[in-house]
């Protein structure tokens, strides 16, 4: 009997050991390849289903947000029946809303101390410095963009790279990276080791220089959001200080100032005029279809039904380039109420463990997470880098982060 006992913890440590690596690796593939990724996550799938079966036991831990995420997760089936092509949406929503509930559960109930956390941020941190690397590699051998719709040429006729890296598009890697150098800056502020200090704030260098190369403004809007709220939640100094960084940068580098100024006149650049049409027709289709919306993940379907603008049915447009504005056009007003009640939820519970916790770590991570989320709040207003399935698995990554040290087990960690 004892040696039965022996064997079957011997058993459950390794298999504990191996989903822990395998989340791991899921963060630092999440950037470089979403195959990979998926492949981890899989892997991890079955080995928590393996330490259930070891210690026969459901190894399920309750969140304060497990209704909101059932709720979302029907609402989401239920739009599938609005859909012109119910096979597609609904192929499309279980590959989808399966993985990122997945991951999202998946880190909740195996990841457990603050040890555990502290090598999971660490891993996205690390892909997160191959991503920038390439980036530069990128931009010093010259990616020309112009075959790609990305610039005005007209506008912007010296502007002529801009970098993406792994992401694919420059406005996904920039929506990356703001979310990284966030977790990254709340990290070195409440370090009390100068090396690590050190450390951080360098990778924050790397990850702000690589942003600066991607020319997206939206993702410029959003880090200057950031920082706001840095000086608010941490030292106005630093607002001042990276702000006067900032508009040095901005005054001395042509191609920023040029694309900087042309936020003020949308109409005269096209990506913008275009984004405003966009906005234009989805809002004509959540007229339509408040309640349960056009269908998930239908939006490119639906959309040449409400092309205002362009007037061309061959042409898809996949994403309105406002996150708001998508979720409440695919399932509904209510779904995007949801969807909004789980990002404040999760925001709020990272600022109950910022407030009352001891430990500077959790303290700089909560910070980190605070700040990385209202910044992909922020830049929904101007695109909807959710669309990318990486995207989306970090979004949930960082919510089940925040649950993970709030629960019973490391709850502010005294």
């Amino acid at each position: 009997m004892y040696i039965t006992y022996l064997f079957r913890n011997q058993i459950q440590y390794r298999l504990e050991y191996l989903t822990e690596h395998c989340i791991l690796a899921v963060a630092f593939f999440l950037p470089l390849s979403l195959h990979l990724a998926t492949i981890f996550l899989g892997c991890a799938t079955v080995l928590w289903l393996g330490k259930m079966l070891a210690s026969r036991k459901i190894l399920f831990k309750r969140t304060p947000f497990d209704q909101l995420v059932m709720l979302l997760v029907l609402i989401s089936a239920a739009s599938i029946g609005m859909s012109p092509n119910k096979e597609f949406s609904f192929y499309n929503y279980y590959h989808l809303m399966g993985r990122y509930v997945l991951l999202y559960y998946l880190v909740i109930n195996n990841i457990h101390s603050i040890d555990q956390v502290k090598r999971l941020v660490f891993s996205l941190l690390s892909s997160a410095v191959l991503v920038s690397l390439y980036g530069f590699y990128q931009y010093l051998h010259g990616v020309d963009i112009s075959a790609f719709e990305w610039v005005d040429g007209e506008q912007f006729p010296e502007l002529k790279t801009r970098i993406f890296s792994t992401m694919g598009n420059p406005n996904l890697l920039a929506g990356f990276l703001v979310i990284v150098m966030s977790l990254t800056a709340g990290l070195a502020f409440h370090s009390q080791k100068a090396q690590l200090k050190v450390l951080l704030f360098s990778i924050v260098i790397v990850l702000g220089g690589c942003l600066v190369l991607t020319y997206s403004r939206g993702a410029w809007l959003s880090i200057l959001v950031v920082i706001g709220i840095y000086g608010k939640l941490y030292n106005r100094k630093i607002f001042v200080i990276t702000l006067c960084l900032l508009l040095a940068l901005v005054l001395f580098h042509n191609g920023v100032l040029e694309r900087f100024v042309s936020i003020a006149s949308p109409t005269t650049d096209s990506s913008s005029a275009l984004r405003i049409a966009l906005w234009e027709s989805t809002l004509a289709m959540i007229i339509d279809k408040p309640i349960l919306g056009i269908g998930w993940g239908a939006y490119w379907m639906v959309y040449p039904k409400y092309d205002f603008f362009l007037s061309d049915p061959t042409i898809k447009m996949f994403h309105a380039h406002n996150m708001y504005l998508h979720i409440a056009a695919e399932i509904g007003i209510p779904g995007l109420m949801v969807f909004l009640a789980i990002l404040y939820g999760h925001t709020r519970k990272a600022m109950t463990v910022l407030n009352l916790t001891q430990n500077c770590w959790v303290a700089g991570l909560m910070l980190g997470v605070v700040a990385s989320i209202l910044g992909i709040a922020i830049s929904g207003l101007t695109d909807y880098i959710m669309y990318n399935i990486q995207m989306s698995m970090l979004f949930w990554l960082l919510n089940a982060i925040v649950v993970t040290v709030w629960q019973s087990d490391c709850r502010y960690n005294r």
